[in-house]
């Protein structure tokens, strides 16, 4: 099978492990000074190139950046679950980095993210190499209170991938005015991948797991750096992959009953369509790139799924919450036609946007690819998009995710002129402006982009029915 990402067969994907659980064993936040480092423009994932639409530039704040290491207790291990007989509990480890808003010009600050190449360990074609990406954080800078309580959005990877693998938006969002939290998903990251049976049933329930601890400890009055600033009540989910699939089902999206043998124990029943409630703090989602639909199930040899693969009608009617789907229209993992397109089309009681990258496969998410990963073209692949450079395509998800989460954490009205696109197709945007910079009554160019910029992609919207 093609990654979610890398490849392997379905028979492989459920012999590798099973699943476990989590509870908190974090500290508070230490208490660093701001550096003033600047590091030089366009070195770092997530700088802005010349072309870049409007809302692709930081925000006002300076980023501080911290390491939390959660525990969830009393999850079932799907990774060592026999063939018969009951499945095990452990207590489930998951390492989380959080940005924030800290005192300090924007931009300012320099940090490393520590990563290793690879789809899990002990595989000499793509061994488990250390490398580093490069930030504009303040590691362990004290919170900045001013503006907040600020949303919460929670970054969940693919598979396999880690908490560093969108930095470009993960600082980007903090620097402005969120509170993010990127998982490492136990079993699912470049050097621990395992049971992919742990993947399916995990991902929603580590999402739900991560917004009740982040909601404690950013709670006044808790005692953590973070107190006072997490207004979890407005919280989005940022998925990719299967971090889209974990995301949409922890929004509400239940899967159907013809999926519960491809977990030990029937236990994904509980993410079944009526078996449990949506969590109502979440306010929306981002959706990149999303696996679990027909096309994706049926491209790893599973052909017993739902109508759309992990869903059926009522799993997908029973997302309500604002949503964006990102994809690219040649998408070879997720799939696009029967595929993403789908799940957009037919989540009808949800408002929805889809924003498609023409010619893209798979990887419309990630940072560009590492130096590490020069050598290797499986690495290499598990960051690029062959039709499109990554630092471009990295800016315009940083404008249109701004332009979305903006409109719906922050109720801020102004935003909504970014989701509302004259023509869908930006190839027949004219660009028609007065000499002042207005637009004239034909211009129907893409808000936000500059001329002859608007290129190469789609953007849909569909209201509830």
């Amino acid at each position: 099978m093609k990654r979610l990402g890398s490849f392997m067969t379905f028979a492989a994907l459920l012999s590798a492990g099973s699943l476990t659980s989590c509870s908190l064993l974090a500290p508070g936040m230490a208490q660093g000074k701001a550096s003033m480092t600047v590091l030089p423009p366009l070195s770092v994932p997530g700088d802005l190139r010349p072309d870049a639409p409007t809302l692709s530039a930081r925000g006002s704040y300076a980023v501080g950046v911290q390491t939390l290491k959660l525990v969830n207790p009393g999850q079932l291990d799907i990774v060592n679950a026999p063939k018969e007989g009951a499945t095990p509990r452990y207590d489930r480890p998951l390492t989380v980095e959080v940005w924030y808003p800290t005192a300090g010009a924007s931009g300012v600050g320099a940090t490393t993210y520590a990563d290793v190449l690879g789809s899990g360990p002990n595989d000499p074609k793509r061994p488990n190499t250390p490398f580093t990406t490069p930030g504009r954080a303040i590691r362990n800078a004290a919170a900045n209170l001013q503006g907040g309580p600020f949303p919460l959005v929670i970054v969940s990877h693919g598979y396999p991938g880690s908490r560093s693998l969108m930095t470009y938006l993960t600082e980007n969002l903090a620097s402005k005015g969120y509170i993010v939290a990127a998982i490492d998903h136990t079993d699912s990251t470049h050097g621990d991948k395992v049971a992919f049976a742990s993947t399916l049933l995990n991902r929603p329930l580590d999402d739900i797991f991560v917004l009740n601890e982040m909601a404690r400890l950013g709670a006044a009055g808790s005692g953590n750096g973070l107190s006072g600033m997490v207004n979890a009540d407005q919280t989005g989910l940022v998925g990719y992959s299967m971090g889209g699939y974990g995301a949409l089902n922890a929004a509400g999206a239940g899967f159907g009953p013809q999926m519960l043998p491809l977990v030990p124990g029937g236990a994904l029943a509980a993410r079944q369509t009526g078996a449990y409630a949506t969590d109502p703090r979440i306010k929306a989602v981002v959706a990149f790139a999303p696996w679990g639909s027909d096309a994706a199930v049926r491209s790893i040899g599973v052909n017993f799924g739902g109508k759309y693969g992990f869903w059926d009608e009522a799993g997908l009617a029973a997302l309500k919450v604002p949503t964006m789907f990102i994809v690219g229209d040649k998408d070879d993992v997720a799939g696009y036609t029967g595929g993403v397109k789908s799940l957009f089309e037919n989540a009808v009681n949800a408002e929805r946007y889809m924003l498609v990258y023409q010619n893209a496969s798979h990887n419309s998410a990630p940072n560009p690819p590492p130096a590490a990963t020069l050598n290797s073209f499986d690495d290499y692949m598990h960051y690029a998009e062959p039709a499109w450079d990554m630092g471009r395509l990295n800016n315009i998800n940083q404008h249109f995710v701004t332009a979305f989460l903006d409109n719906k954490l922050k109720g801020m009205a102004s935003a909504a002129a970014y989701l509302n696109v004259a023509t869908p197709l930006s190839n027949d945007g004219k660009f028609s402006r007065n000499a002042d910079g207005t637009a004239k009554a034909d211009d129907t160019y893409w808000p936000g982009f500059q001329n002859r910029t608007a290129r190469g992609m789609e953007f849909y919207k569909m209201m509830p029915k």
